[in-house]
């Protein structure tokens, strides 16, 4: 199964990358600044060049043509204004969506945030991202073409992955590390009965394959 990743220089994706190629699955990450290249090829995946401000929805359906799933994973980063929330967290995820839909991708994973609303309100960048992401969530949602799964982890950390997580509808505020992250959108990847679910994630006592599994039902 061939896998492409939006944000593939991003510091879950990176690692969603190396568990994924680990797996036997052909990875590609979509990056901006082709000096990245390298890390995404140590890390096991195709680097493709692809700029989500600036390209068509045809331009993105080209490179993802061929691939069994997609998984956005982009960001506008820390230090970025409001402008760039819009362009990227919003603007770049519906692009990616659309571009899904149109090369016939189904599986859809959208790495969210915890507490993102399309209404939310207040004037800080911090307000101008939780909008932004749930604006692109409520868009993902309406996808008929796509099989989604929407994942809002909560506060990020980079501390070593416990494998043990809380993984609902609602879990309530709390952190996770990034290789949780990472862990846990691998293993939706594989479960499509999570399609249609927008789900929370924080640490947790669980095991990442059983909460996943919880959640779908089996």
């Amino acid at each position: 199964m061939r896998i492409v990743i939006a944000g593939g220089h991003g510091r879950i994706a990176l690692r969603l990358e190396r568990l994924l190629s680990a797996r036997g699955y052909e990875v590609a990450g979509i990056i901006r600044d082709p000096a990245q290249g390298n890390d995404l090829r140590e890390a096991g995946a195709e680097p493709v060049w692809c700029d989500l401000e600036s390209a068509s929805v045809e331009q993105v359906a080209a490179v993802l043509q061929g691939a069994q799933a997609a998984v956005f994973a982009a960001g506008a980063g820390p230090g970025s204004g409001a402008a760039r929330k819009d362009t990227v967290d919003r603007g770049a995820a519906v692009l990616f969506a659309d571009a899904a839909e149109r090369a016939r991708v189904h599986r859809f994973v959208m790495v969210s945030s915890m507490g993102a609303d399309p209404r939310r309100p207040g004037d800080e960048v911090f307000d101008a991202y939780l909008r932004a992401k749930g604006q692109a969530d409520e868009y993902v949602r309406t996808r008929l073409g796509l099989e989604w799964t929407i994942l809002r982890p909560g506060g990020l950390t980079d501390e070593p992955g416990t494998g043990l997580v809380r993984l609902e509808a609602r879990t309530g505020r709390g952190t996770i590390p990034r290789d949780d992250v990472a862990a846990v959108v691998a293993e939706l990847l594989e479960t499509p009965a999570t399609a249609g679910l927008t789900l929370e994630l924080v640490s947790g006592s669980t095991p990442f394959p059983v909460a996943v599994k919880d959640v779908a039902g089996n």
